[in-house]
């Protein structure tokens, strides 16, 4: 894998790495909702990640990342849309599919 894809996949390894810090080990829907510093910091981590993914996607559309359009279409959401954004979904991804993309992220990265 050339560098600059590489660099993306550190830079979505860091974002994954943020939320995991922010969110700490009791994962709690309330105190997310509750915490607009919080859901502020997690959505700038996502737009993050969904512009990785993007780049990515722009150089090797053949590497395999199964989340990869979803996670981009939710940071289009976030950044365009932020009078639209659904917590609801953003959590989901947090629980369903952060898991998932850190595994792969770093597989690709070793």
């Amino acid at each position: 894998m050339n560098n600059e894809i590489n660099k993306y996949l550190f830079d979505i390894q860091e974002s994954i790495a943020s939320i995991e810090k922010y969110l700490g080990e009791n994962r709690d829907f309330n105190v997310y909702m509750t915490d607009k510093m919080l859901r502020r910091a997690v959505e700038r981590e996502f737009e993050i990640i969904g512009e990785a993914l993007s780049r990515i996607e722009k150089l090797n559309s053949t590497i395999k990342i199964s989340s990869k359009r979803q996670i981009i279409s939710m940071r289009n959401r976030v950044i365009h849309g932020y009078d639209k954004i659904d917590n609801e979904i953003i959590w989901g991804t947090i629980i369903r599919h952060l898991p998932t993309l850190k595994l792969e992220i770093d597989g690709l990265l070793e």
